[in-house]
């Protein structure tokens, strides 16, 4: 688990969404409360969302763009070559990073590790050092509020803010 962002992806059945906050930490110090970790990939058609290193996330965003523009927008075929890829690659393996992707269909969490794993009910993700409190709202929320997906996602990573330290309440969200 890293200590340094929360990133949430759910996805509705009609829509879907990622959210993420905006702190930036380096030890215990706050560097910057307004980044943002998460952008759409394949002219609008994928989300992203990332937690690690700044500059490895914009490696790593480069690298899956390119698989998916190989494997012509095709979700899954392009998170399995990319963990391929990723875990083969001495120097990339070593980054302390994960990645959460997302279409209409599908949500995968995906590490240097060569993890690709789609949660077990296929629409809520969450990784970071606020994920699991991120998940747990959302959990919360999905089961027992009328919410739209987009206001779940705000919700839930207010509810993670307000209890993890490397998260703040500086939220920012994109849709399919």
């Amino acid at each position: 688990m890293f200590e340094a962002t929360t990133i949430l992806a759910y996805r509705d059945g009609k829509r879907a969404v990622i959210g993420g906050d905006g702190q930036v930490t380096f030890g215990n110090t706050v560097l910057k409360g307004n980044a943002t970790k998460i952008r759409t990939l394949y002219d609008g058609k994928i989300l992203a969302g990332f937690a690690g290193s700044t500059a490895d996330a914009f490696n790593l965003f480069d690298m899956f763009e390119g698989i998916l523009n190989e494997k012509r927008g095709d979700l899954l075929k392009s998170v399995i070559e990319f963990s391929k890829t990723w875990r083969r690659d001495k120097h990339l393996r070593q980054l302390e990073a994960m990645m959460l992707v997302l279409n209409r269909e599908h949500i995968f969490i995906l590490s240097g590790t060569g993890d690709v794993v789609e949660p077990e009910d296929a629409r809520i993700a969450a990784i970071g050092s606020g994920g699991n409190f991120a998940l747990s709202a959302a959990r919360a929320l999905d089961r027992h509020a009328d919410m739209e997906a987009l206001e779940l996602v705000k919700e839930s990573l207010r509810i993670a803010g307000e209890l993890c330290i490397y998260t703040n309440t500086n939220i920012k969200t994109l849709e399919l």
